[in-house]
């Protein structure tokens, strides 16, 4: 099969009404990222730099692209995209402390090459599992759109990360909701070695953008003046008339995936074909032949771009190596935030369901915080499978309660897109066991963001959780501890109408990125009364919710109250303790009881195998074994999926189990 990226047998450039300036500003723009590979690749060499990922070839594309856009309109980068970085004038001092991991870098050696972003210039940079980029422009389209900026976002891919789901999903989504979004897909014939006939069955992008609905076009990508103009004209009219737009830009990367790769898998006559085709050699030519550049003003560009790229790596390569400094990464996790907890204003009260303190709660925010916007499956008309936003589209209008498609991984990374520009995000998963989908977003996306390069994702996931309602292996699972062992991430789990209120608004106040777990059975089986008013409850501090001598039971939601009913039942005084929060959680608290009572068990839902539960009592162990009587003790549920049958469920959950462990604890 011939590979689409079959080389033309000329560049045909066509200057329409662009000025001298204009088309010499586009010249520069070239050279700089050429002559930084230059470079780069002989620090390589010479061992001064340890990996370095080549765009060779594909420049016109990168710079293309963002001299085109508006200085404020955002760009999404990959791999290959030097030029975008340059094109927005970051310093080449920061820029090369970067990539050097030194502390000036835009991650303060956290991370490397070009995986980072500046809002300052507007730039969001990619992660090394390049789908997820797309959504994100999805969401800072979106707040375009919301906030009535005329403006246009853009993001890359490549041909390679077109075959992941999260392609699928970002093109979806910015076709259903029409936002001004532009995909330029850089077609290079190879996703690192896998030649494109074995990443896709079709020969061109265009083929693909109909069965979105959505316009394609294609652009010689070595053409710098075809990129330029093409995508000039597209902003101009989608700034008029938001829509997405796929635009496939037909180019060849000259050298490995990154220089150890090497490029002996590519045909020795096919890399000779798109050598002549060279961007920067041949836009030069171009140039000379109509009389724009001559030789002087060549040399004087190419003097001026050399010196101040060797005077930048100069000051670059001088910083000293990083002094790690515990508390700064320790604090860089989280974006700063200080919560204010924040009381009734009056003694109003009613009595509230588990669900109803829920919708209260998300309700109260929607109208305290203008930017935050709900989305979810169903949460729209008709109001959420559980009810938690009936109403909600009537009363703050559908573009801030969003129906989304079938599309977990694209919306959570929408979230973090409207982040980027300054809006809240809640994100309803219709059962906790689908976030599975999205997965990748949360923990490489939203978890990591703040401490890789300093912006925060203002998102909060809410999950319908747990068993005890016959729902069977994917509409019943524990999940909590999946993300309990990432950093970065927040996680509550109420177990009572008033706390499912107040950290519902506490975790949407927080700039931080929040799962919130809801148990299903608690919805419409739990009621008490609870202020009427918007109110917070302080996150990381668990609660005592009963006191005794004999014994200690830390646990949260459901556990809670199978807790509290095997204590009236058999009659035992003991410290039931409600964690409320589980990251971070309330290692205070924890130790004030195990000290107290000399005996502890944790009670999970959870399955009992690497539960939350281990790595509390591996604490308790640890920090409070004077203080213990007996062995720490916990239980779970059976190390098995979540079976369908009540009978085998009862049997799967673990509050029988629980109570015999218990009174042994209890009698040791």
């Amino acid at each position: 099969m011939e590979i689409a990226t079959t080389p033309s047998k000329e560049l045909n450039f066509d200057r329409k009404k662009l000025s001298k300036t204009k088309l010499l500003e586009l010249y520069e723009a070239l050279v700089i990222p050429r002559r930084i590979e230059e470079k780069m690749l002989i620090l390589l060499r010479q061992g001064r730099i340890s990996k370095w990922f080549s765009g060779w070839g594909q420049e016109a594309v990168s710079v293309g692209a963002v001299q085109a856009l508006m200085e404020d309109e955002f760009i999404l980068p990959m791999h290959r995209n030097l030029g975008i970085f340059t094109g927005r004038n970051v310093p080449l001092t920061k820029l090369f402390a970067q990539f050097q991991g030194k502390k000036s870098g835009f991650t303060k050696g956290r991370d490397r090459s070009f995986h980072f972003g500046s809002v300052e210039h507007h730039i969001v940079g990619m992660i090394s599992h390049l789908g997820p980029q797309l959504a994100i422009a999805d969401g800072i389209a979106l707040a375009n759109k919301l906030s009535k900026e005329k403006k246009v976002t853009l993001v890359f891919s490549g041909d390679g990360a077109s075959s992941e789901g999260d392609f699928h999903e970002g093109l979806n989504v910015a076709a259903v909701w029409k936002l001004p979004v532009i995909f330029v897909i850089e077609h290079n014939g190879y996703g690192l070695s896998t030649p494109n006939q074995e990443q896709f069955a079709f020969k061109n992008f265009t083929e693909k953008g109909p069965g979105y609905g959505m316009e394609t076009v294609r652009i010689e990508g070595n053409n710098v003046l075809d990129v330029y103009q093409t995508i000039h004209d597209l902003a101009k009219d989608i700034r008029k008339n938001p829509r997405p737009v796929l635009v496939e830009a037909i180019t060849f990367r000259m050298r490995g995936h990154e220089e150890a790769s090497g490029t002996k898998y590519v045909p020795k006559q096919l890399m000779e074909e798109w050598s002549k085709l060279d961007p920067v050699e041949n836009y030069e030519l171009y140039l000379e032949s109509i009389g724009v550049l001559d030789e002087k003003n060549k040399e004087l560009i190419n003097h001026k771009v050399r010196k101040a790229i060797t005077e930048a790596w100069e000051i670059a390569f001088a910083e000293e190596q990083i002094t790690p400094d515990l508390s700064e990464e320790l604090a860089d996790v989280y974006a700063p935030f200080e919560q204010k907890l924040i009381e009734p204003s009056s003694e109003k009260s009613s009595e509230k369901r588990f669900v109803d303190a829920i919708s209260d709660g998300l309700r109260q925010s929607m109208e305290k915080f203008p930017k935050l916007v709900l989305m979810g499956q169903d949460i729209g008309e008709y109001g959420g499978v559980f009810k938690i936003t009936d109403g909600f589209v009537k009363e703050f209008g559908a573009d801030r309660v969003r129906n989304t498609p079938l599309c977990e991984s694209a919306i959570i990374g929408a979230g973090l897109g409207l982040s980027v520009k300054g809006y809240k995000a809640m994100v309803e998963m219709q059962f906790a066991d689908f976030v599975s989908v999205g997965f990748n977003q949360i923990v490489n996306n939203l978890a990591k963001i703040h401490y890789r390069w300093g912006q925060n994702a203002d998102v909060v996931i809410r999950m319908p959780t747990g068993a005890g309602v016959a729902a069977g292996p994917f509409h019943s699972q524990s999940n909590e501890a999946w993300f309990f062992h990432t950093p970065g991430l927040k996680i509550v789990y109420p177990s009572n109408p008033y706390d499912a209120k107040g950290l519902l608004n506490a975790a949407i106040e927080d700039p931080n990125p929040y799962l919130y777990f809801e148990h299903k059975a608690l919805y419409r089986s739990l009621s008490e009364e609870i202020p009427d008013d918007y109110y917070t409850v302080e996150i990381g501090k668990a609660k005592l919710i009963s006191e005794g001598e004999q014994v200690s039971i830390i646990t949260y939601g459901m556990g809670v109250h199978w807790a509290k009913k095997a204590k009236e039942e058999m009659g035992i005084s003991a410290d039931i303790l409600d964690l409320r929060t589980l990251l971070p959680w309330d290692q205070e608290a924890v130790k004030l009881t195990a000290r107290k009572t000399g005996k502890v068990i944790f009670l999970q839902e959870d399955c009992l195998t690497g539960g939350i539960g281990a790595e509390i009592c591996a604490w308790i162990s640890e920090h409070c074994f004077e203080y213990l009587d007996a062995p720490v003790m916990r239980e779970g549920s059976l190390d098995t999926p979540v079976p369908f049958s009540p009978n085998l469920e009862k049997q799967f959950l673990p509050e029988e189990r629980f109570r015999k462990k218990l009174r042994k604890l209890i009698e040791f």
